[in-house]
């Protein structure tokens, strides 16, 4: 992993902003819709009006890492791919258990200090390419940075090198409608069923989450879902079977991998998650509807394997954090030939 540090944001332009009053700047990115006063930054921290303008300081590289597909986690998308994390500053939820706390509560939290330097588009690009691999942005909140997204895919797609978010799924409609065609696959995490405590977890609203899953699948962007159990939040057993009602009502192929929560930050005190914990979740999941329900580590193999939907035969097989043996052929399984939905090339 490559951490750089600065003293201070590079701003530049940015998108989604709308004159208000005066020298007001409505931001039109994420659900909150900042008006922000001139000089003044918006709820992220990362998004400011600089004399009627809005900038953004997100077109930056705080943390680059090579690592491998499957830890954003992506099960159903270039299965044993690798793919090159871009990270920067900032995020619009100040979730209590963040294990990135010191990169996304940038501006919140003194222990949150600036650092990064500017992004360079094209050589991101040419340093994924060189290694096969696709490009992320995680860690912090990428739908905060729809400008370097932007960048990123127009050196990006003639060289058929994928880019991908690990994101909160916060965004305005407009916003999802600006980056999907920008994006090939996106994980959100859905951390509650329930407005109030998601609410109390994230300090946000869930109804703009639940649309963006929707939205970006319906313009064609590959999408899987996280949900780490949150003691008093998400581990509550109402809560999961009713986040995988919900989700298997969009649609019940979506994979979703349950997390197991890790102490951090102000909820260091509490303990991780328990093996059994996850397993009943992982039946919650199946009992509901979902066809394809993932633990990455606590359960073994059988938490991380594909299985045919149709005849339960394997078809890929997983260790904690690689692809072992992909059975697919033009996803299809080769016991029945039924199709497994997925994006399974590998190939740029």
């Amino acid at each position: 992993m490559t951490t750089v540090r600065a003293a201070r944001p590079h701003w530049r332009p940015a998108l989604l902003g709308e004159p208000a009053a005066g020298t007001d700047v409505r931001c039109e990115l994420c659900p909150y819709r900042c008006r922000i006063r001139d000089g003044q930054r918006g709820y992220c921290q990362v998004r400011r009006n600089n004399g009627g303008r809005l900038e953004t300081a997100t077109f930056t590289a705080s943390v680059t890492h090579l690592d491998a597909v499957e830890r954003k986690p992506f099960y159903h998308f270039r299965p044993g791919s690798k793919v090159l994390t871009v990270a920067g500053p900032g995020c619009s939820f100040r979730c209590d258990y963040c294990v990135n706390h010191r990169l996304s509560q940038y501006g919140r939290e003194e222990g949150a200090p600036w650092s990064g330097e500017p992004a360079r588009p094209d050589e991101l690009v040419a340093r994924a390419h060189a290694q096969g691999a696709g490009l992320a942005l995680s860690y912090a909140e990428p739908s905060l940075a729809p400008e370097l997204t932007l960048a990123l895919a127009e050196y990006a797609r003639p060289l058929g090198v994928p880019v991908m978010w690990k994101s909160n799924g916060f965004l305005t409609p407009r916003a999802v409608d600006l980056v999907a065609p920008a994006i090939d696959a996106v994980n959100i995490d859905v951390k509650a069923a329930e407005e109030a405590p998601h609410q109390r977890l994230t300090g946000a609203p869930l109804a703009p989450v639940l649309a963006a899953v929707e939205r970006f699948r319906a313009a064609g962007v590959w999408v899987e879902v996280s949900t780490p159990l949150i003691p008093g939040t998400s581990a509550e057993p109402s809560q999961l079977r009713a986040i995988a009602r919900l989700l298997a009502a969009i649609d019940p192929a979506i994979p979703w991998h349950l997390l197991r929560f890790t102490p951090d930050f102000r909820m260091s005190a509490e303990d991780p998650t328990a093996p059994s914990a996850l397993e009943d979740a992982r039946r919650a999941g199946t009992e509901e509807g979902l066809r394809f329900v993932y633990v990455e580590r606590a359960l073994g193999a059988e938490g991380r394997n594909t299985r045919c939907p149709h005849c339960a035969f394997t078809v890929v097989e997983r260790g904690i954090w690689e692809t072992l043996d992909n059975k697919l052929a033009d996803g299809g399984c080769p016991s029945c030939g039924a199709a497994v939905p997925g994006r399974w090339g590998t190939q740029q």
